[in-house]
């Protein structure tokens, strides 16, 4: 797609005048026009404000003229809803939301992003031995691991990470396994609906945020699951049946 059809989908999508939207990104009337004809394309620092302003990637705004890929583990990156952010909001179209969150690199260890990777590809029909000689193959050739040393934050948000699971663990919730792992979970993939003790239902989680957390099977057996997601500031955890169904919250903790 040209870029003019995109700003011109995008003012449209918005329900935005060619006036309004000039004020929005600051600029006038006529190079809004000018870029809807194709006669112009907006400079880098009105690419980066139309951006912010109206959440689409820089890459989309310019037509996708690039296959972006994540480069700590290798994901397509086909939507922006798949790229990561900032944590002033602004996009990192370098990775994904799961590898990196609100400006915070997940993973600091290849093997725990492998056997997280091999899970979702067998998940999706993958053999498993062919998904692990895969991911071992490409991971090191990506930017993040090649740059480790330099990108990484010194072992920095596993320090943290190690925290939350013992203070999970601390917890003695009764039937919830001991935490081994917390992987990285973006909101909207997690964010149920609770019943509450008045009748009404409630959701507790931004669906635009990358949370910590794991799936584990209940010690009492049966059809339920524990869920365990964290953040710097809170605690949850909650009980449901195959995917997601009839969830109940069991607790929520202020940190």
């Amino acid at each position: 797609m040209e870029v003019s059809e995109v700003l011109r989908n995008l003012r449209e999508r918005n329900h935005l005048t060619q006036d309004q939207m000039a004020d929005r990104v600051m600029v006038t009337r006529q190079a809004v026009s000018r870029w809807e004809n194709g006669e112009t394309q907006p400079n880098t620092d009105t690419l980066k404000i139309l951006s912010r302003e109206f959440n689409v990637s820089i890459n989309t705004l310019l037509g996708s003229p690039r296959q972006l890929v994540c480069q700590c583990c290798a994901m397509p990156l086909s939507e922006d809803d798949l790229i990561s952010k900032e944590a002033d909001g602004s996009f990192n179209e370098h990775y994904c939301k799961w590898c990196y969150a609100d400006g915070t690199f997940t993973y600091s260890s290849m093997d725990d992003l492998i056997e997280v990777c091999v899970g979702h590809m067998v998940h999706e029909g993958m053999d498993e031995e062919q998904a692990r000689a895969y991911m071992k193959q490409t991971l090191p050739t990506l930017d993040y691991w090649k740059k480790y040393d330099e990108l990484s934050d010194g072992g920095q948000f596993e320090s943290f990470k190690n925290q939350l699971i013992e203070e999970i663990n601390s917890l003695h919730i009764e039937g919830l396994p001991r935490v081994e792992k917390l992987n990285a979970l973006v909101g909207k993939y997690v964010n149920l609906e609770y019943p509450l003790p008045n009748g009404l239902k409630a959701r507790f989680l931004n669906d635009e945020t990358t949370y910590l957390g794991n799936q584990l099977e209940s010690e009492f057996g049966g059809d339920r699951c524990f869920g365990v997601l964290a953040a710097m500031d809170f605690i949850m955890v909650c009980t449901y049946e195959k995917d997601g169904l009839n969830p109940e919250l069991v607790l929520y903790k202020k940190r």
